[in-house]
């Protein structure tokens, strides 16, 4: 059987798409999936080992550049790419109008939520097979569940398995190193840059390495801050999608505020604490062996889900808090303190393990 999955984006959401391609592939042998995904991602399906061929697409590109010629000629191929194999099933596993209008392209009956399932209910009026799936649970969970009904098999009662070789993506083993992945999208998920320091040197006193990748300039500019000053604390060299998968793969633990590399490092049963302001981890956490979630439990905001805090400080928290260095205010329940004693806890537990 041969599946055209769509899942376009973004990073955590790719990521969490996987372990219902390892069910489908132990439910279904010799099963293959083509799977369509935006080209700055294009790298992650193709260490599935149920993926046949990667399709990469550029939605948010074309959309800038919709009249000129290049972006014709690449619109042409895509649809090309897709018209040169034959398809059994289309799986619109993102549940919008931009993923579903891609399912018209597969030639093949197409698969998705309905209309109370998906993120645009819209988008169930180009699916010829609708499957419910509830909401108010782990993304992993609801795609697992789409496709177990998508392909007609029973839904494993195990938790999910991303089917990725760990050892095969990791870089040259050296001195063991903790990882800190600082940069998010939202302003409101960032936590303090004081308690990254604080972190920091807390953790290269107690004789660890520390590493710190960045992925544009204000992340480059905020590690080397964090870096400022102590030997112990390196910032790495920017890479691509594949060589922040290797550095990952190889570190002792990370630290993540809630970002795409903080799903991936679950996805490579990385050890991680991750940390959660403004969003909910029971929804959308990092899913996996291994990971801690530390939630603010602020009571007058969180979780707000909003991109930019609108929190407006009392009295009280003036009195308390460094208001200059200590934002989100709802971070301040997440200390570094607590942090470090979390980390701690789990890097024991990881070296138990092993």
């Amino acid at each position: 059987m041969r599946v055209l999955l769509i899942k376009t984006s973004s990073l955590g959401d790719v990521v969490h798409t996987l372990p219902a391609l390892t069910d489908a592939a132990r439910a279904l042998p010799g099963i293959r999936f083509d799977w369509v995904v935006e080209e700055g991602f294009a790298e992650i399906p193709a260490w599935h080992p149920a993926v046949e061929r990667v399709i990469p697409v550029a939605i948010r590109r074309w959309r800038r550049n919709l009249r000129q010629a290049a972006t014709r000629d690449e619109w042409r191929r895509f649809r090309q790419s897709l018209a040169a194999s034959r398809y059994d099933l289309v799986i619109d596993a993102q549940g919008l109008l931009k993923s579903a209008w891609l399912t018209r392209f597969g030639g093949a009956p197409v698969a998705g939520l309905d209309r109370r399932s998906a993120r645009e209910p819209l988008a169930s009026l180009f699916y010829g097979r609708r499957y419910p799936v509830p909401w108010g649970q782990h993304a992993v969970e609801r795609v697992r569940q789409l496709f177990a009904q998508a392909l007609g098999y029973p839904l494993p009662a195990t938790v999910g398995d991303y089917g990725l070789d760990r050892q095969r993506l990791a870089a040259p083993a050296g001195a063991p190193y903790l990882l800190f992945l600082h940069g998010t999208t939202w302003a409101s998920k960032h936590w303090p840059e004081s308690y990254w320091r604080a972190l920091a040197e807390r953790m290269a006193g107690e004789g660890w390495a520390v590493r710190l990748p960045w992925g544009n300039a204000a992340e480059q500019a905020r590690a080397e801050r964090i870096a400022a000053g102590l030997a112990a604390v390196e910032v790495l060299p920017r890479t691509n999608l594949a060589g922040l998968a290797g550095i990952l793969a190889g570190a002792g633990a990370c630290v993540a505020v809630d970002t795409g590399l903080g799903h991936l490092a679950a996805a490579l049963d990385v050890p991680t604490v991750s940390l959660y302001g403004p969003t909910d981890p029971r929804l959308t956490g990092a899913y996996g062996r291994g990971q801690r979630h530390l939630s603010s439990d602020y009571p007058a905001c969180v979780p707000c889900l909003q991109e930019t805090c609108g929190y407006r400080p009392t009295e009280e928290d003036r009195r308390r808090l460094d208001l200059s260095r200590e934002q989100p205010v709802c971070f301040s329940r997440l200390d570094p303190r607590r942090v470090a004693g979390e980390l701690q806890a789990l890097l024991s537990e990881a070296t138990g393990r092993c």
